[in-house]
């Protein structure tokens, strides 16, 4: 339970809270949309989080606050997943909304250890101190108790996309600060020389792996890239607890395409 402050403010991440309490938190891949309505899509489609993709998509900084912030206001965990553990705008994109970051290709504990320093303030981290956040709708918030919430509720996401992620999944996951180790399996099955096979024993095996690493330290275990809904029921009842359903591209093309083929299919058919 998260301890308010002095003068009263609080701060919780939906995400966090779901995860704990045993349940998953889902979260929608933004690629291409600009604007906060995605953030409300989100939410009206049942997703806990929105993922925007900064390592994949071209996104201004401006942006992604003007979505953190819609999202911020409608109950959506903003999360971004930046260029690297050494990403400098990591901790601008934390001082302006996103309450969590998901750092690609870590590989080893080192690289994890960068990442928390980056996202947490001190004594866990090395992230520099500043005030007037949103996430406090920019009240006056003393700076012992913001640094405190703000260490409990920020999102570090530890992605294993490698064979040496994979081989060092336990070290990374002994790391203080790290909340996440999330398995992204179109990488990881590249590296595995294994491209697209997403029914492969080899990737259950990795995410089994994450799935153990996570409960031994007291982590959440995650999964990206396996866009079947089977198979993401089955990995969440093995105890997957932080899943990325499909991107905003993916679900677009799949709606519109079932609609305008059953469309040109209905009007194939003679007329009534």
């Amino acid at each position: 339970m998260e301890m308010p402050a002095r003068d009263g403010a609080t701060l919780t991440n939906p995400v966090k809270e779901r995860m704990t309490a045993g349940e998953v938190a889902l979260g929608l891949n933004v690629r291409i949309a600009r604007s906060g309505d995605i953030a409300r899509i989100a939410k009206t489609t049942g997703h806990d989080f929105i993922f925007i993709d900064v390592q994949h998509s071209l996104f201004s900084l401006e942006t992604i606050g003007h979505i953190a912030q819609a999202a911020l206001g409608c109950g959506i965990a903003p999360l971004a997943r930046v260029r690297s553990c050494g990403d400098p705008d990591t901790s601008l994109l934390l001082d302006n909304g996103v309450t969590g970051v998901v750092f690609p290709d870590v590989n080893n504990a080192a690289d994890a250890r960068r990442g928390v320093d980056a996202a947490k303030f001190a004594p866990i981290g090395k992230r520099s101190v500043s005030g007037g956040y949103p996430v406090f709708d920019y009240r006056a918030v003393p700076v012992g108790d913001s640094m405190r919430m703000l260490n409990d509720a920020t999102l570090v996401v530890c992605m294993i996309e490698t064979r040496e992620g994979l081989a060092n999944i336990e070290e990374i996951a002994a790391v203080d600060g790290v909340d996440v180790i999330h398995v992204g399996s179109n990488d990881l099955l590249t590296a595995l020389g294994k491209p697209g096979r997403f029914d492969d024993p080899e990737i259950f095996s990795a995410i089994d792996r994450a799935i153990a690493a996570a409960r031994s330290h007291g982590k959440f275990a995650g999964l990206g890239g396996m866009r079947n809904v089977e198979r993401q029921v089955e990995l969440i009842r093995k105890g997957v607890r932080f899943v990325t359903t499909q991107t905003d591209i993916g679900f677009l093309l799949a709606a519109a395409g079932r609609w305008t083929g059953d469309l040109r299919a209905a009007l194939a058919q003679p007329a009534r």
